[in-house]
């Protein structure tokens, strides 16, 4: 990777991660965790805009500093990276098609990241690690298929939400030409 490029990755990483940031503030409370839809905005962008390493960097830099100023909790980790990945290698795939709204729509593959991957390793890993007791709690009185499926559900709408976000934003880049002139992957 030439020096320009790399430069251009890391400012948009700076970028993408000051954007997640100020809008922190913006999420609603699931079970005790802090859903929060523009984590998986960020992600569809920096997926497809500076690949799968760079979009997990981004998502991890935003939730130290959100954990660090009381803005997020520890499922910060496995809420966004996972998402981030998924759409960055998904789109490595994706950018070979002609028309841009199938390109586009590894957006959507952006849940199953954040939800199938994430909600999990977050439920049988981390909540019991830490003894997360909403989900624990959860957990004890209806088992726990239904956690997490109910885990899932409220993590789907933040994911969702963000992902259709991010999708109908690159359309509306890619038409003003902005997403030509930025996209490093």
């Amino acid at each position: 990777m030439d020096n320009k490029k790399l430069t251009l990755k890391i400012a948009i990483t700076g970028c993408f991660t000051a954007l997640g940031v100020v809008i922190a503030p913006f999420h609603f409370l699931f079970l005790g965790t802090k859903a929060f839809p523009a984590q998986h905005f960020i992600n569809v962008l920096a997926g497809v805009m500076i690949g799968p390493f760079w979009g997990s960097l981004t998502a991890i830099l935003i939730g130290i500093i959100r954990n660090l100023l009381g803005l997020g909790t520890i499922f910060a980790f496995p809420g966004g990276i996972p998402g981030a990945l998924i759409v960055g290698l998904s789109y490595k795939v994706a950018k070979k098609l002609k028309r841009k709204h199938y390109r586009y729509a590894v957006a959507f593959l952006e849940p199953l990241g954040t939800v199938i991957i994430g909600a999990t390793i977050s439920l049988f890993i981390i909540a019991p690690i830490i003894g997360w007791r909403p989900l624990l709690n959860l957990v004890e009185k209806a088992g726990w298929l239904p956690a997490l499926l109910t885990l899932w559900f409220g993590w789907s709408i933040s994911s969702i939400t963000g992902s259709a976000a991010g999708y109908f934003t690159l359309l509306i880049l890619d038409k003003s030409g902005i997403l030509n002139r930025l996209r490093l992957e």
